[in-house]
C-alpha cells in the first residue's frame, strides 16, 4: 500500500502554499521555489513533483513516488517545470501549436497518449489530431502519462521502427 502521496487526499500539493495564493498556483510554487530558504524550496518542490510521482503512471506505485520526491530529483524536476510554466512555456499563446499546425503538418508523427493521463489530459491529444489528421492518433488504453508505461512504451517503440524501415526502403 502507499504510505506517501495517496494516504493523503491529495491536499499534500497544496501544503506548502497559503490559502489565499491558490488562485496563482505557478506564480505562488515559483516564489518558494526560487526562495532563498532551502526548507521552503524544499518543501514546495517535494509537493510539486510528488503530485506528479503519483499522477504519472496508470497504477501509481510507491517507487516512481520515492523517486520524484527524493531531495535532488525534486528540486530539479518542480524548478525547471514551474520555470517553463512562469514563462508560459515560450508559447506567445497556448493554442499555437494548433493554430500552426502548417509549419510541420508535412513531417510524419504518430501521436501517441494514454488515455488516462491526469499530467497532460487526452483531450490534447485529440485536439491535436483534429487539426493533424495525417498524423497517426495512438490512445493506449491502460496507459497514464509516462513514457515507461508498458503500452506507451511499445507504441513509442514500434512508430520509430515503422519510420526506420521507410527510411531504408
Amino acid at each position: 500500500m502507499l504510505t506517501g502521496f495517496f494516504q493523503t487526499s491529495g491536499s499534500r500539493y497544496l501544503e506548502p502554499i497559503p490559502v489565499e495564493e491558490h488562485g496563482d498556483l505557478v506564480k505562488a510554487f515559483y516564489k518558494r521555489l526560487t526562495s532563498a530558504d532551502e526548507a521552503t524550496r524544499l518543501a514546495a518542490a517535494k509537493a510539486w513533483s510528488g503530485w506528479e510521482g503519483g499522477t504519472v503512471h496508470l497504477i501509481p506505485d510507491e517507487k516512481t513516488f520515492s523517486k520524484f520526491t527524493a531531495d535532488q530529483m525534486a528540486v530539479a524536476l518542480a524548478r525547471i517545470e514551474c520555470h517553463y510554466f512562469t514563462h508560459g512555456c515560450w508559447f506567445e499563446r497556448d493554442d499555437q501549436l494548433l493554430v500552426n499546425i502548417e509549419k510541420i503538418r508535412h513531417i510524419p508523427a504518430v501521436i501517441v497518449h494514454g488515455r488516462y493521463d491526469v499530467v497532460c489530459p487526452v483531450k490534447n491529444a485529440f485536439d491535436l489530431h483534429a487539426v493533424w489528421p495525417e498524423a497517426e492518433l495512438r490512445i493506449i488504453a491502460d496507459a497514464g502519462h509516462a513514457v515507461d508505461e508498458p503500452g506507451i512504451l511499445k507504441a513509442l517503440i514500434e512508430s520509430v521502427e515503422k519510420y526506420r524501415e521507410r527510411m531504408l526502403a
